[in-house]
């Protein structure tokens, strides 16, 4: 163990053994970027914001974050949107709204608001620039970044130790992933500190870690600025006419050499990765929730230590009914929310959101259903994301013949079949101006 790291464990332990870890997350606020668009996952964007996207039967994906955040003692947090966030901020405001302003806790809605200029968010670090003086209003020692898109549970705690106890001016938090799929990542390389030596923002061919050729460290879009670095570095950013305004792209390479810069690897106990998703296309969103449909997922709902929060809507049980040889309501190795009911229906591998029907004799397979969904008698249902308050006429088959389904819906690379309203010709959003005039 070399001296800085002994160092590093011997404060931590003086931060945790005393009340200065309590100041210390007092004293920081965390920031969380939910304007993105979520392209990537079509249809389920077409209406809401990413991090608004319903995620493991009654949850939404910024709940995660959120979540990691409470249980990480950090309880001054600010929620930047932009893009269609009305769905987000209603649920804010519904699920969130439990902290105690008059003690300094708080979950603080930070709107697209034109603070600086006419244009609206350019990128990340141009998101935090236009609300630099809010931030400098809560006057924190430590500035928390994260994305609101990501499906895990983290200590932000730990790495908020560690970047003070180590001096370091930006700690970006980073995880294993294979070099293959490291193209899509911010990649980065360490010394034997974890200092680091090289940033690369989505590259060609990723540098593989030291020791392990066929791995790549890949940041998990998790930063911690110390305030006056952050302030200039977000100031000289907004400067720049040649930057993209982006963390990944400019602030986080221009700060490697200028800079204390070190990774942080998020890692189980016994050094391996730890869970982390982005669940940010189809393919990886429906397969990020059917892991949860595994005897024992990686990711555990169930934890009684580190709780995932969310709002609930007030449905009574779910509801299984039949018991014939042609009709047997019934789940098996699935997750079904409450307020369901399976009538005479089957569901194998599968997730249902809350105050869904499905009627007698359909099969759903491996599928992802959202909230408030109808499925209609004698359907096959098989590896399918159907958006909420779909409904499903009787006998309709999806997910068994994908040229049949193309023409219709939305069909993945890997053959996930994702239905929503509007594919249905349920224009559930959309203003019929016709049907309007003859009102």
């Amino acid at each position: 163990m070399t001296t800085s790291k002994q160092t590093q464990k011997k404060n931590y332990r003086y931060y945790t053994d005393t009340n200065l870890g309590s100041e210390l997350t007092r004293k920081t606020l965390v920031l969380i970027l939910a304007g993105g668009s979520g392209s990537r996952l079509k249809g389920l964007t077409a209406w809401r914001a990413k991090p608004a996207v319903p995620f493991g039967g009654k949850y939404r994906i910024i709940d995660f974050a959120l979540s990691n955040c409470v249980n990480s003692g950090l309880r001054r947090i600010g929620v930047l949107t932009q893009y269609k966030s009305h769905s987000l901020i209603r649920h804010l405001q519904r699920a969130w709204g439990f902290m105690r302003a008059e003690i300094g806790e708080f979950v603080e809605l930070i709107p697209a608001q034109q603070r600086v200029d006419e244009q609206w968010y350019r990128g990340t670090a141009d998101a935090l620039y236009q609300n630099i003086d809010i931030i400098r209003r809560h006057a924190p020692d430590n500035v928390i970044v994260l994305g609101g898109d990501h499906i895990y549970t983290m200590d932000y705690s730990k790495m908020l130790y560690q970047h003070v106890t180590s001096g370091s001016d930006l700690t970006v938090g980073c995880i294993e992933v294979p070099r293959e799929e490291a193209t899509g990542f911010g990649v980065m390389s360490v010394d034997k500190d974890y200092r680091i030596t090289k940033f690369t923002e989505k590259p060609a061919d990723p540098e593989a870690m030291p020791g392990k050729p066929d791995k790549a460290l890949a940041s998990m879009g998790i930063y911690i600025f110390s305030t006056s670095y952050l302030y200039a570095s977000l100031i000289e950013d907004s400067e720049d006419e040649n930057s993209a305004h982006d963390f990944g792209r400019d602030i986080v390479p221009k700060s490697i050499n200028i800079c204390n810069a070190y990774a942080y690897p998020f890692t189980k106990d016994d050094g391996s990765p730890a869970y982390w998703r982005d669940v940010g296309t189809v393919d990886s969103y429906w397969e990020a929730n059917m892991e949860l449909c595994e005897v024992e997922p990686e990711l555990n709902l169930y934890s009684r230590d580190w709780p995932i929060w969310t709002y609930q809507t007030q449905h009574p049980p779910a509801k299984f009914v039949f018991d014939d040889d042609d009709a047997r309501g019934h789940a098996i190795d699935s997750l079904v929310a409450g307020g369901c009911i399976l009538s005479g229906a089957r569901v194998k591998r599968s997730v249902i959101f809350f105050a869904t029907e499905i009627e007698r004799g359909t099969i759903v397979k491996d599928s992802v259903v959202l909230p408030k969904v109808s499925i209609g008698k004698n359907c096959r249902i098989t590896r399918a994301i159907i958006d909420k308050a779909c409904t499903i006429e009787d006998g309709t088959v999806i997910g068994e013949d994908l040229e049949e389904d193309r023409r219709r819906f939305y069909v993945s690379d890997s053959g996930i079949v994702l239905v929503t309203p509007k594919m249905l010709g349920q224009n559930l959003y959309m203003i019929d101006k016709e049907e309007l005039k003859g009102r």
